[in-house]
């Protein structure tokens, strides 16, 4: 057999041998540092395992075991199918109790005070506590003294001059004192001749505010021949005096059940007031029946009553007399209709009216002017006036009724299609 040939080797490159050198360099050089660290005892030798015996692996610790979470509780549920009872007895009394004391704490604000009231008793906090023709100008905040801070003007968004915080219900004049109502009894005073020391618009003027009653003021007169003494009529049944002389509010009338809504005078009678309800009825009552006897008694007989005709079945809102004839009353009432009485030949039994106007909508007050023109404010956004001077009253017949138109008309754009003051 000829013998196999065998192959040369090949020869390393030099990058091969510099690899080789290098790692038996490493070697060589970390044999020398573990002999160095095991001479110093920096190193300790590990025993060797003894024969049989393995590695044992460490046990994991125990976890611990997690809590099943709770059920998800229902946002609701039905106490019937819970199984619960309604709630007890005692926590309905309790319930019923807290009911009945709340109702009293509100009618006992609502119910008329009777009696005479002394001005520094009824005054609204922050505004005048005594009132007279010669203290208005000195008593409470000074002329021009603000009276509605900066707080309350970041609570509304009103830009004009608003003099009561509620709902005004009616404005008079009186002479240079300018009176308003709101509808929860208040009563406010404004002085409208003030005249600053210079051009400065927006000084606040001096505003007085009393509650002489428990309910809205509804009406407000000044009679020519007192004008320190102003009637204002509530719908608490009340008609009260407002003596700024004397400084008192003393009842000059009170009715049996409803409230009132207007009161008026005739020019040439200072003593006798006619008022109007909310139920319909117009009065007139005499109040020399109120006059003291020597014995401190009153009048209280039934003949010392006030005279009343139901005109309407619903509401009359406002009423005026007629300055130039007394004898005749024009009425504003909800059943959409204004009409002029005359109350001399008016029956109690079956009132017929001598002229009447039928509108779209409700009307809300009726006013005579000096000259015996009727204006009128109604629902439809509209301002009527009638010259009653034209009314053919001579021809007419004790039975007939005449209907009028209104001489002219006035639209307006005030809280449309609600209730307007006039």
């Amino acid at each position: 057999m000829a013998p196999v040939k065998s192959e040369p080797a090949t020869e390393m490159s030099d990058f091969e041998k510099q690899r080789l050198a290098n790692i038996a360099e490493r070697d060589a050089l970390l044999k020398k540092i573990s002999l160095e660290a095991q001479s110093a005892g920096l190193l300790s030798k590990t025993p060797a395992p003894k024969a049989g015996q393995s590695h044992k692996k460490k046990a994991a610790p125990k976890r611990a075991k997690r809590e099943k979470d709770a059920a998800p509780v229902p946002r609701r549920s039905s106490a019937r199918l819970a199984g619960i009872t309604p709630d007890s007895e005692i926590a309905k009394r309790k319930a019923e109790e807290a009911y009945e004391a709340e109702k009293l704490q509100m009618e006992a604000k609502r119910r008329r005070v009777a009696g005479d009231l002394r001005m520094d008793e009824i005054g609204v906090k922050g505004k005048w506590e005594a009132l007279s023709l010669d203290s208005l100008a000195t008593s409470g905040p000074a002329k021009y003294e603000r009276t509605f801070g900066d707080e309350d003007i970041k609570k509304t968004t009103n830009k004009d001059l608003k003099i009561m915080r509620e709902r005004m219900s009616g404005l008079n004049l009186w002479d240079a004192w300018e009176p308003n109502r709101d509808k929860v009894g208040n009563l406010g005073i404004l002085d409208a001749s003030q005249d600053g020391p210079g051009d400065d618009e927006e000084e606040d003027p001096v505003i007085t505010t009393i509650k002489p009653h428990s309910r809205p003021i509804a009406a407000m007169h000044i009679h020519s021949s007192a004008p320190s003494k102003l009637y204002t009529a509530s719908y608490d049944t009340s008609i009260r005096q407002l003596d700024l002389e004397k400084s008192v509010a003393t009842e000059a009338f009170v009715a049996d059940d409803f409230g009132l809504s207007g009161v008026d005078m005739s020019p040439e009678d200072s003593h006798t007031l006619y008022f109007s309800t909310l139920n319909g009825v117009v009065g007139r009552y005499d109040t020399r029946n109120n006059v003291t006897k020597r014995d401190g008694s009153t009048n209280n007989d039934k003949s010392y009553s006030a005279d009343e005709w139901q005109l309407s079945d619903n509401k009359i809102g406002g009423f005026s007399v007629c300055p130039t004839k007394p004898q005749y009353i024009a009425t504003a009432s909800l059943d959409r209709t204004m009409k002029v009485w005359d109350l001399r030949f008016l029956s109690k039994k079956t009132p017929r009216a001598v002229a009447e106007h039928i509108s779209p909508l409700s009307v809300s007050h009726a006013a005579f002017n000096s000259v015996g023109q009727i204006a009128t404010s109604s629902y439809d956004n509209t301002l009527k006036l009638y010259n009653f001077g034209t009314f053919d009253l001579k021809s007419r017949k004790s039975t007939e009724t005449l209907t009028i138109e209104p001489d002219a008309m006035i639209d307006h754009n005030c809280q449309t299609g609600r209730w307007v003051t006039m």
